[in-house]
């Protein structure tokens, strides 16, 4: 437990990050299963539509260092060559 008023405030500060986090990685998350969705679904339409907000989202969080940019990166080469191999 938190003896000091620093130590107290740090961790109300961490339960906020936390759940701001966590809601940013759900987003992430549900941004990429979209474009998983809309490629199995074979529409090169909607694919290259979904894989645009997507990697706007994927940006938005690894510029606010919840993933590493190196793990967006792989993200959006290998969403956009899946995108690319629909015929």
């Amino acid at each position: 437990m938190a003896n000091t008023a620093q130590a107290r405030k740090r961790a109300r500060q961490s339960v906020a990050r936390n759940k701001h986090n966590s809601s940013m990685r759900s987003m992430l998350r549900t941004s990429i299963k979209r474009v998983r969705q809309a490629i199995e679904a074979g529409d090169k339409a909607v694919a290259t539509e979904v894989l645009q907000k997507a990697t706007s989202v994927i940006d938005r969080v690894a510029d606010k260092k919840i993933i590493h940019k190196n793990k967006a990166a792989r993200h959006k080469s290998r969403l956009a060559a899946a995108v690319k191999a629909l015929a």
